[in-house]
């Protein structure tokens, strides 16, 4: 059995604290790309977007919830997950959590490995975060949103904190920590290396 790995992790917190702070990105040509928002609360169309988009970057800290867990997030008032649909296949995905006093929080964002590097991901994120401004219009005993934050770490994509400067977020918390490496639990045994 081995040792396990110390390693140093990085979080950044950014956000915006007005709809004007965003600097969008249109919709890439030629993609028949699409965004919608997954309607019906899922436990399982949640659990299946993590897991796909975050197997390979090691998202973990969901993957211990049982299902009544995941089913009471996307039950939650005002929780949305937003869906880029590429030809009708799953791309990625934004959520958003809504909070006190008019925060929403971009909880996870990012591509299915095979979508990533196709021009998507700025997109995606534009209108996610389009969504959080506007997310009292479709939750009418929410407060207008004041603040859009998140949070994302040095396991994270290679382009994604630079994504989220482009979109207009500031940084606004940093923390460095040493945690044991977390295993890479890629979407099902074997599917990257």
């Amino acid at each position: 059995m081995s040792t396990p790995t110390s390693i140093t992790l990085t979080t950044w917190s950014l956000e915006q604290t007005s709809p004007s702070d965003l600097r969008p990105v249109p919709a890439p040509e030629g993609r028949g790309l699409r965004i919608v928002r997954a309607g019906v609360p899922s436990a399982e169309f949640s659990r299946f977007l993590y897991t796909a988009v975050g197997g390979d970057i090691r998202w973990t800290d969901r993957l211990s919830l049982t299902y009544p867990q995941w089913q009471a997030i996307t039950e939650k008032p005002g929780a949305e997950i937003w869906v880029a649909y590429e030809e009708g296949t799953p791309a990625g995905y934004v959520e958003l959590d809504p909070q006190d006093d008019g925060a929403v929080e971009i909880v996870y964002f990012g591509l299915i490995p095979a979508f990533r590097g196709r021009g998507i991901g700025g997109h995606l994120l534009s209108y996610g975060v389009e969504r959080a401004w506007d997310l009292a219009e479709r939750w009418p005993d929410r407060a207008p949103t004041k603040r859009v934050w998140l949070h994302t770490c040095s396991l994270d994509g290679e382009h994604a904190m630079a994504n989220y400067e482009r979109r207009g977020f500031r940084l606004f918390d940093t923390k460095v920590e040493q945690i044991e490496e977390p295993a890479n639990p890629g979407p099902w045994p074997g599917a990257h290396a």
